[in-house]
């Protein structure tokens, strides 16, 4: 070889120099990615919500970038994150890890729909993969579909019974949930949306069967859609699970005594009032309790509310039935009555005359079917607000006023038991202020007047 020598000493010196430099480039690159590729994980998580992605096989290369990415992401790192995890899928193709990582990514960035994707091809290849259905849970959330967020998070702790924290945010959501369906329902039902608010009410029973109001609202729905069996089962469900419930208890006290079945009716009144004793039901099943009574009188009883005239032995029946704690306080005296005996009203015939407010004639009859008039009904009505005074004195003061009624002036034989069912407003005036003293009185007219006389008496 010939030429100066030193140029041959010069070249290795040279690539000497190229060698140190590219050494300390590479160390420098190597320092920077080691540095880069290793992040710590922060004292305090970016996103603590989400969970961490545990690759389901045992490859080295996937579960380093699976781990990388997730300390990338937990740092806010999300352009490093998203390398690492689609590294992970170019060595793993089929990872659920890394596609939930990818998903947790997406989320961070709120893109959901993108996140979505990413969750659910996760868990087309492992569908209880607990950390896709937890990411699945939280996008869902993310664009308030609470009811598909709950069931993905459900099935999550099913798949993985460790996740417990996931517990408390079911709740909320099961309560959110039911109380969106119940509102819903109460608008429907106002609304008179009745088949939407059943829907919305058994979906809502469905989700917290043990909610003795839900089954009460329901029951409301049956009956303002005149399923009266349903509304009862519904109502009684409610009592079932709250005996306290006492507006329950009041719905299936009127629906029985609609169905006229008295005793059942007054049964639930009476419970319903031990429970509030406020609220009147007690009112409520004194009135049942009566018309229980009624129920086993005679039916010829039961037919004066329709009779277009009544007769003497209807008048008694209505006065010993309706004012009997009354005519209790009257003296009584004893009288000889020969033409009742088989009457269906001869108990309360005796009684009215005993107590000397339909007195039999002086002819020993009482002539039980001889029709009455308004007359008649007046002089009735002044013996029994006779017995009701002596123990109300402002009752004693209307009866002493003296009104002027046309058809009846204050010579009449009559007038004073007139003017007293007409002061006491217990027989109204008619037509151009008369009494029609010859009016033949018919059942609905007797029983007004005595339910009047009954509750100037109470």
């Amino acid at each position: 070889m010939s030429g100066n020598p030193n140029n041959v000493l010069r070249k290795p010196s040279w690539l000497a120099r190229i060698s140190a430099v590219w050494l300390v480039l590479t160390a420098l690159l190597v320092s920077a990615c080691a540095v880069k590729t290793a992040p710590p994980l922060p004292p305090t998580l970016k996103y603590p919500e989400f969970v961490y992605p545990t690759p389901m096989r045992a490859a080295a290369r996937e579960a380093m970038a699976v781990d990388l990415g997730w300390r990338f992401l937990q740092n806010d790192d999300l352009s490093n994150a998203e390398r690492e995890f689609s590294g992970a899928l170019k060595s793993a193709p089929d990872s659920p890890a890394a596609k939930a990582g990818e998903g947790y990514v997406s989320l961070a960035r709120h893109d959901y729909m993108r996140a979505l994707d990413q969750f659910d091809l996760a868990l087309r290849g492992a569908p209880t993969y607990a950390p896709a259905l937890v990411g699945k849970g939280l996008t869902l959330l993310s664009v308030n579909r609470d009811s598909d967020a709950r069931a993905a998070f459900e099935a999550a702790m099913k798949a993985d019974p460790s996740l417990t924290s996931l517990s408390a945010r079911v709740d909320v959501l099961k309560f959110r949930e039911i109380q969106n369906l119940i509102a819903a329902a109460r608008n429907a039902m106002n609304a008179g949306r009745l088949d939407e608010a059943r829907t919305g009410y058994q979906r809502a029973i469905a989700a917290t069967p043990d909610s003795a109001v839900l089954y009460r609202e329901l029951g409301m729905v049956e009956r303002r859609s005149g399923n009266v069996a349903a509304a009862l089962e519904q109502f009684n469900r409610a009592v079932m699970l709250d005996p306290a419930d006492a507006i329950s208890l009041g719905q299936v006290g009127e629906l029985l005594e609609g169905r006229d079945d008295f005793a059942g009716a007054e049964t639930a009144f009476r419970r319903a009032h031990d429970v509030d004793p406020s609220a009147g039901y007690d009112r409520k099943a004194d009135a049942v309790a009566a018309r229980t009574r009624e129920a086993r009188l005679p039916a010829e009883y039961r037919a004066l509310a329709s009779a277009p005239q009544i007769t003497r032995g209807d008048l008694a029946a209505l006065i010993g039935i309706r004012l009997e704690d009354l005519l209790q306080q009257a003296p009584r005296t004893a009288e000889v009555i020969t033409d009742t005996a088989g009457h269906w009203a001869a108990s309360w015939i005796a009684e009215v005359a005993a107590a000397a407010v339909m007195p039999p004639f002086d002819n020993h009859t009482f002539q039980p079917r001889a029709p009455v008039r308004r007359v008649d009904l007046a002089e009735a009505v002044n013996a029994l607000l006779r017995i009701a005074s002596r123990t109300r004195p402002a009752l004693q003061t209307r009866m002493a006023s003296r009104p002027t009624i046309p058809d009846v002036n204050t010579s009449h034989l009559n007038y004073p038991a007139v003017a007293a069912a007409v002061s006491a407003g217990i027989l109204p005036l008619i037509e151009g202020g008369r009494f029609d003293t010859e009016r033949p009185v018919s059942g609905t007219d007797a029983i007004a007047a005595i339910d009047r006389l009954r509750a100037l008496a109470q």
